[in-house]
């Protein structure tokens, strides 16, 4: 049976392949909160009897102290490469309740597109990958390339003991690229590739200016108030206009490339419409377009500020305390601990010196991702993406983090394509997330043509390219 009969027997089995999803859906694997335990271990044991049906070796959960990750593995395909197909089962809360239009864990089809806590963040995609494998292995009885599945539980919930996993099981997890379910397409017009993501560094601060709160009559203009003292340090960050006001977290920056800048500028973009479309105002570094702002320079933002009395009526308070959540979102070529380094020693520079200062991180910190735009991940989806649509991809950067890219790339000298088909409107870690049927059909057709094409490189031309990502400037 060729890929083309393939595909045909996946589109005729659409609606069993969406009630498949729909059980999926309907397990609440919110990993943020221990609440929903119990739907974090239905969706593992999903998973697990999926794969051993599906005739994979080796199946079972791989713990590094957190929820763990289900594996299993098809190395049926010797001489040929190895490929890791990435996804999470875990989905962000469904908070606030009372804004869904039908429950978050009822799948409901409304217009052609299936709504679901968690359906196009990314159990959508990741079924699209096990059935894709699953129909090769029932109908042809092999697959092109070897396949090997890691099916995370923390990714909603910061990856906390990813590394422990891979550094308990790297055996198990070493492969020659990695496909990942998660991270969508940027546009629905045209066929997009996801080369690159930003790194990400989270920082959280504090500032003590007095034992205690102080009333505002009594101590009101001879002593320090914490919030004005957090204000003035959050305000040195930037400059005027928006731009990181930190000149070491710049100077290093190798300049952006005319190629990076020409391929942004091939996607189709307006810069107004995405801001005006959040009823935002523009503000940000010049001399560079929103796309490019928000893809290829890093960012540095307040995600969270609070200090003195915030509830109901008023409180004449003077705070003692002060405190903001920070993120910096880096490029290629900033290393996350010297930028932390960085932003640290701005804090403790512009603080005053009888103000108490504590610092500590937040989360794990990543590198930006790269992926070279000669690898057999990116040729291979070319290939497919224009035979499908009869244009030409763009290749994408993504302004956010996907930090399995970077890790494997680090522990196992992998590459990653990013090969998920939800779409950005989709309102994912919203009320009313949903799914496109019509994205569903792209999906059942694009990634068996995807393995298919992958079988036709050889494991040289993979590991020739291995550690490409760090010479390719961007």
């Amino acid at each position: 049976m060729n890929v083309d009969q393939l595909v045909l027997d996946l589109l005729g089995r659409q609606g069993e392949i969406v009630d498949d999803l729909c059980t999926f859906l309907r397990m609440p694997s919110v990993s943020p909160d221990p609440a929903f335990a119990e739907g974090m271990r239905d969706a593992q044991t999903f998973l697990v009897n999926r794969l051993k049906r599906m005739g994979l070796s080796d199946v079972q959960l791989l713990d590094g102290g957190g929820h763990p990750a289900v594996y299993g593995a098809w190395n049926g395909a010797p001489g040929r490469p190895t490929i890791l197909i990435y996804g999470h089962y875990d989905v962000m809360p469904p908070d606030p309740l009372d804004k869904w239009v039908s429950p978050p864990f009822e799948p409901t089809i409304r217009d052609g597109k299936l709504y679901a806590r968690g359906a196009s963040d990314v159990k959508g995609s990741t079924v699209i990958a096990l059935h894709a494998v699953e129909a090769f292995l029932r109908l042809c009885g092999s697959c092109p390339v070897n396949i090997k599945f890691f099916l995370e539980g923390e990714e909603e919930s910061g990856s906390a003991s990813l590394r422990e996993i891979a550094r308990r099981y790297a055996p198990l997890l070493v492969a020659d690229g990695m496909i990942s379910a998660d991270g969508g397409r940027a546009s629905p017009a045209f066929p997009t590739i996801n080369i690159g993501c930003r790194g990400l560094v989270e920082l959280e601060c504090s500032i003590r200016t007095a034992d205690r709160d102080l009333h505002s009559g009594r101590y009101g203009g001879a002593v320090r108030n914490a919030a004005h003292e957090m204000a003035k340090i959050i305000a040195s960050l930037h400059d005027k206009d928006g731009a990181i006001a930190i000149p070491g977290l710049l100077m290093a920056l190798p300049k952006v490339s005319a190629n990076a800048r020409a391929e942004t500028a091939r996607f189709p973009f307006d810069d107004a419409a995405f801001v005006n479309d959040v009823e935002a105002r523009v503000h940000g570094e010049h001399g560079f377009s929103v796309r490019e702002q928000v893809t290829l320079r890093p960012a540095l933002d307040v995600n969270g500020m609070w200090a003195g009395y915030t509830g109901v009526g008023t409180k004449t308070v003077i705070p003692s305390t002060a405190h903001a959540k920070l993120s910096l979102r880096t490029v290629h070529g900033q290393d996350p601990d010297q930028v932390s380094d960085i932003l640290k020693a701005h804090l403790r520079a512009v603080c005053p010196p009888d103000v108490e200062l504590l610092i500590h991180g937040l989360g794990t910190s990543s590198r930006a991702f790269n992926l070279p735009t000669g690898h057999p991940l990116v040729l291979a989806a070319k290939k497919v993406l224009s035979d499908a649509t009869g244009q030409e991809p763009v290749l994408v950067r993504l302004g956010a983090s996907v930090p399995i890219t970077v890790i494997f790339q680090e522990l196992f000298g992998i590459q990653t394509l990013m090969f998920g088909f939800a779409l950005p409107d989709e309102d994912i870690h919203a009320p009313n997330e949903f799914f496109r049927l019509a994205s569903f059909t792209e999906g059942l057709s694009a990634w068996p043509r995807l393995l298919a094409q992958l079988g036709e490189h050889s494991v040289d031309e993979f590991r020739s390219m291995a550690v490409a990502a760090e010479r390719v400037p961007v």
